[in-house]
């Protein structure tokens, strides 16, 4: 009986409707007509424009994934706006724990979209086998409109190991088919001169940008055939035995657009043994004249006795880089005769304090505004009158904190408020390089 009348009870409380069930109720009556009118979403149906943008923001593996959704994103993965921009990544699995673009997907570029690309680099490991494999990928690209080309090695040169053959037969694939390259980054690879001519036959009134550092086999005959004919030169990177009285005069001449970046990497391939010729100061000077804004930067792996040439005239550089000791003998030149100079960093001198020269260089060069400091020493006094001397245009101030020597006059304590003070923002030496 008792369990009987428990039934009936519940089954006649379950009659009455909740509060819950009521309030649930009246909201699908106020919201019926409008869930009537509104569509079901379908992702496959958004516009082209929509998923394009979207693709625009996924990587490559999850493009891929995303166009197997369905046919209209599978459309949308194949729109050329997609296959402008590509990097291919050359990796041996054996040798390099990065990830390697997929052998289908290369070809699949190949074969669909090869005219599409425009902006494209190469990266390659170590191994001589991804440079090759990055040949036979330049080989087929035959009809091809690129406009930047890079050849990026991750870390040793790795394309210098190719045959040189295989190597200029395959970029001049692209320098002729392409007809509209405008920038170019080619250092540590072993292009040659009649390569350079390819390029500037067919490219040279779009040619801008040119990277071309430690490319043993270009002679500066070869580099002043770009000079020559290449009039809208922008940036220019070479190693120095390729830059001549003449390449200056060249870049100087009427024609040519203005140069804005001009990159010299002063390296000895003999160290001890490697004779640097000298500019003439006549030279520097029409490409200023010429160029008035151009920024000339200079990058040194020398060892102490090969910087006997540098710096004996006025020299418009404006960014100077030391990967070794330089003399104080050499600093003193830079203060003497780089009048434009704006950033300079000196990686180690000796165990001689170069406060003169610091000071020297602060009251020259009036444009200076970066300057790093590692393996040297300076004086905590001859430190601090370089800072007033130069006042508050330091925009960057990088001291390893040994480089400094307390004396009689200031201690570190003292150094970090008055530089602080000079600066107009708060000051410490750096405890490791930062540049």
């Amino acid at each position: 009986m008792m369990k009987r009348a428990r039934v009936n009870i519940t089954s006649k409380c379950q009659g009455f409707p909740s509060a819950d069930g009521r309030i649930k109720r009246q909201k699908t009556e106020l919201l019926g007509p409008f869930l009537a009118q509104r569509p079901a979403e379908d992702w496959g149906n958004l516009p082209h424009h929509v998923v394009l943008q979207i693709f625009q923001y996924l990587s490559l593996v999850d493009r891929a994934r995303a166009s197997s959704v369905c046919r209209r994103w599978n459309e949308v993965f194949h729109i050329p706006d997609l296959w402008r921009r590509f990097e291919f990544e050359l990796n041996q699995p054996a040798t390099s724990y990065l990830k390697s673009t997929h052998p289908d997907l290369i070809q699949q570029i190949i074969k669909r979209h090869a005219q599409h690309l425009q902006y494209v680099s190469f990266k390659v490991d170590s191994c001589t086998e991804s440079a090759e494999a990055a040949c036979n990928i330049l080989s087929q690209l035959v009809n091809c409109t690129i406009k930047t080309l890079g050849l990026i090695s991750t870390a040793r040169p790795s394309f210098m190991d190719v045959s040189q053959s295989h190597f200029v037969s395959a970029l001049t694939v692209v320098f002729v088919n392409s007809k509209s390259l405008s920038s170019i980054k080619i250092d540590d690879t072993p292009v040659d001169d009649p390569s350079l001519k390819v390029l500037v036959a067919n490219n040279s009134d779009t040619l801008k940008l040119l990277k071309m550092s430690s490319c043993p086999h270009v002679s500066p005959a070869g580099i002043l055939c770009v000079a020559d004919q290449c009039h809208g030169l922008r940036e220019l990177a070479l190693n120095y035995h390729l830059l001549s009285d003449e390449l200056l005069l060249a870049l100087s001449s009427e024609k040519h657009v203005h140069l804005e970046h001009l990159r010299i990497d002063v390296v000895s391939e003999n160290p001890g043994q490697t004779h640097f010729h000298a500019i003439k100061r006549s030279s520097w000077e029409a490409l200023v004249s010429h160029s008035p804004k151009v920024n000339i930067v200079m990058y040194f792996f020398l060892e102490e006795e090969e910087f006997e040439p540098f710096f004996r005239e006025e020299t418009p550089v404006t960014h100077l880089y030391f990967g070794r000791a330089v003399s104080k003998d050499m600093l003193g030149r830079i203060g003497l005769n780089c009048p434009r100079l704006v950033e300079l960093v000196v990686c180690a001198n000796g165990l001689e304090p170069l406060d003169e020269e610091l000071i020297r260089i602060a009251e020259r060069c009036k444009n200076l505004t970066a300057i790093g400091l590692g393996e040297c020493e300076v004086t905590c006094s001859g430190f601090m009158e370089f800072v007033k001397k130069c006042g508050g245009r330091l925009t960057q101030l990088s001291i390893m904190e040994e480089v400094l020597i307390p004396d009689n006059s200031y201690n570190m304590e003292q150094v970090h408020s008055e530089v602080s003070k000079h600066l107009g923002r708060l000051w410490y030496p750096d405890m490791m390089p930062t540049w």
